[in-house]
């Protein structure tokens, strides 16, 4: 509830304020969430609908077509007005095109308002007046303009007394049943506004904060996992921002980390940037030459990196993290995009609708944009010459193997000089740690040179159908 400029403005009229929230089971294109985004947002909810309980209010919960749930509670209630945060997905903006000119009819105000992102995707714009399509200037440009003051819950907050019904979220059977594959999900986190505040001032106010140096370290506690508290609303990226300039100006040491830290906030603002303008961006290419890159669609390869059983570590424990905990470290999003995509050649489109299905963090705009950026078909892409070796990769960024070792128990006793490789280790030494390649752990699915060549030689037939 905190930062939220709708609330703030429903509460500035002197109005009491009922608070709803709409599942959304109608509306053509857009995309059903996936099973860990389903769990988090019954946690959320839940969380939310306790707040509300504090202010002697309640949380309406209903499912269907806003355009006919929202017109009917603003009659029921006698409400003057409805106040949202804008969206930005691609339905998004005819939706509530439709709700105001609704609502309008029954002389009920429709606003809406900034909060989920720094800026408003249409606020930059290059000098030629186009969109940004390259991350660098778009963030040098988003640094140099003001971020909106966050605000605080409303002191004046009166939560309204009318009787409206809400729906049962049980019934909404957001959850799983069975089997239940949550409890790692219910283990690793803990869902909620004051979880996403408590989890933004312990990452600021480290002792030993170093996350330009340590955030691309899988077996270090270094980034702040407050993505899926953003993904929900829980915390709002302004707050973030501002948060670390406070935290920058009272440890100027730390002032290189804390730039690093709101380029990753811009980041997520850059991918809502590209979906606005490009809301095809989830499901084509934006490098329009790549419908022609030669995928090589094959099931068995993809069920075997989405089971982490590739054979390569450093790849087959973020995958099992991510089914586990429904989160990844982003250099291992990167390191297992780059495997699926370069090594195996892949549809981005698979690997997407995977995280999408199982991250608790699953956001439309930075799912999709991260994926294009590492496949190579995106705006500002990675270069298609780059192909993580997931050898090196390992090596450089967890050195020590304590990350694989928890994700991939099988490979523990190996010693660390052989963690990332299982192959090399001598048989003897291999055979006396209880690890037999292709039994007890596979052998990697594909030779890294030879998947190299064949992806460089894939993307040169690419660079040619230009």
């Amino acid at each position: 509830m905190t930062d939220l400029p709708a609330l703030a403005a429903a509460s500035a009229t002197g109005q009491p304020v009922l608070p709803v929230y709409i599942l959304d089971t109608t509306w053509p294109g857009q995309r059903t969430l996936g099973g860990a985004s389903r769990w988090w947002l019954h946690q959320s909810l839940e969380n939310l609908s306790a707040s509300w309980h504090e202010l002697g209010g309640k949380l309406v919960l209903r499912s269907g077509d806003p355009r006919e749930i929202l017109p009917k509670l603003a009659q029921l209630t006698g409400a003057s007005g409805v106040y949202c945060s804008r969206s930005f997905e691609p339905w998004s903006g005819q939706l509530e095109n439709r709700l105001h000119n609704a609502l309008e009819k029954q002389g009920v105000e429709f606003k809406r308002y900034s909060g989920a992102l720094l800026h408003d995707p249409d606020q930059l714009r290059t000098k030629a007046g186009q969109p940004y399509k390259v991350y660098t200037p778009f963030w040098r440009a988003l640094s140099q303009q003001p971020i909106r003051k966050s605000v605080s819950v409303p002191a004046d907050l009166t939560a309204a007394s009318v009787k409206a019904e809400s729906e049962d979220l049980d019934a909404w059977q957001l959850l799983p049943t069975r089997p239940d594959w949550a409890g790692g999900l219910r283990d690793h986190w803990v869902v909620g506004e004051s979880s996403a505040s408590q989890k933004l001032d312990t990452f600021l106010n480290d002792d030993g904060f170093a996350y330009a140096k340590d955030r691309d370290r899988p077996d270090l506690p270094a980034t702040s996992r407050l993505s899926p508290h953003l993904r929900f609303g829980e915390i709002s990226p302004a707050m973030c921002w501002h948060a670390a300039g406070f935290a920058a100006a009272q440890r100027p040491e730390a002032e290189t980390d804390l730039e690093v830290f709101r380029k990753e906030l811009a980041w997520r603002d850059f991918s809502y940037h590209l979906l606005h303008h490009w809301p095809e961006l989830p499901n084509s290419a934006f490098r329009e030459n790549f419908d022609a890159f030669p995928w090589q669609q094959d099931s068995a390869a993809l069920k075997a990196w989405q089971e982490g059983q590739t054979g390569y570590p450093i790849v087959d424990a973020g995958m099992r993290e991510l089914w586990h905990t429904g989160w990844m470290h982003n250099r291992v999003r990167m390191i297992v995009a780059s495997f699926l995509t370069k090594h195996l050649l892949q549809p981005w489109q698979m690997g997407e609708a995977w995280f999408w299905d199982c991250l608790v963090d699953a956001d439309l705009a930075s799912n999709s944009a991260s994926w294009q950026w590492v496949a190579g078909s995106g705006a500002d892409a990675a270069p298609y010459f780059r192909i993580f070796n997931p050898v090196i990769q390992g090596q450089k960024f967890d050195p020590k193997g304590d990350y694989v070792r928890r994700w991939v128990p099988e490979i523990a006793a190996l010693p660390d000089r052989f963690l990332h490789a299982p192959w090399t280790c001598p048989d003897l030494e291999r055979h006396s740690s209880g690890i037999m390649l292709g039994e007890t752990y596979p052998e990697p699915m594909i030779d890294h040179a030879m998947a190299r060549q064949r992806a460089l030689e894939s993307y040169e037939k690419v660079k040619v159908a230009r």
